[in-house]
């Protein structure tokens, strides 16, 4: 996979630039975190104060890249705040496991094992609708015959109703560029984590159990792990992804134009 590198605002496209300056007035939602001797960037959400969504992109294209999807948004007056990839994907980027965003739902739920992270059970997903945000194990979600407005699945769980997901091994060797999400036990704050540097399954999931404190945590991806934070300035590139996880702000003057598809 093409290596992540990040530019500042400075040389940002012209479609990022308005969404950097809109944010930088507000309270920077993500922090460096060294959590046992190793660096994440942590961005906290309040679950019903933010316009937290789920974008794969119009038709049968997906958007790919952060700045497509900002001026898809900018077109709709709503710009774009934070963004990470949100789960794995096919070759033609389309998404593995169930997902639901405002336009349609592309997949159905997976439960069976399978092989790869996303097969690697428990998995889970990670949801949005009016009665909030949360991180549900598979089984758990379809027992609860959730209907989210927004829904991506993804996997392996990283914490499971806080315990650590027990096929991960504390010396394992293989250590990716690793981002996920977990839910607060109060379900008030949604968090999005990337590590800095390569690191473990079970170094992952600790960040979220022991430091984050989420009773529920789920893997993104551990190749293609980028980030877009208009506050900071960060926008980190890389070859095209699938489901993107965004937060968004709409002008006050004008209608989202996406509830109106």
């Amino acid at each position: 996979m093409t290596p992540r590198s990040a530019v500042k605002c400075s040389v940002f496209l012209t479609s990022l630039i308005f969404a950097s300056c809109h944010a930088a007035a507000k309270d920077a939602p993500c922090r460096d975190v060294e959590f046992q001797t190793d660096r994440f960037t942590v961005c906290q959400f309040s679950t019903s104060g933010s316009d937290v969504r789920i974008f794969w992109g119009d038709g049968d294209t997906a958007y790919g890249q952060f700045d497509v999807l900002s001026r898809v948004l900018d077109s709709r007056e709503t710009h774009l705040l934070f963004a990470m990839n949100a789960g794995m994907y096919h070759e033609d980027r389309s998404p593995v496991g169930l997902y639901i965003d405002s336009d349609r739902q592309r997949r159905g739920l997976q439960l069976k094992e399978s092989v790869g992270n996303f097969g690697m059970l428990p998995n889970g997903v990670f949801h949005i609708s009016a009665a909030g945000i949360g991180v549900t194990e598979t089984k758990t979600f379809k027992a609860r015959q959730l209907s989210p407005k927004y829904a991506t699945q993804s996997g392996p769980m990283l914490v499971i109703d806080n315990q650590i997901h027990p096929r991960f091994n504390v010396d394992s060797t293989s250590k990716r560029i690793r981002n996920g999400v977990g839910v607060s036990a109060d379900g008030d704050t949604v968090y999005f984590s990337i590590s800095e540097k390569p690191v473990n399954f079970f170094k992952f999931a600790s960040l979220f159990k022991d430091e984050l404190q989420t009773p529920n945590a789920l893997y993104f991806d551990g190749v293609v792990s980028r980030l877009f934070d208009a506050a900071s300035g960060r926008h980190d590139l890389g070859m095209a992804m699938g489901p993107i996880v965004a937060v968004v702000e709409t002008d006050a003057a004008g209608p989202d134009k996406e509830s109106e598809k």
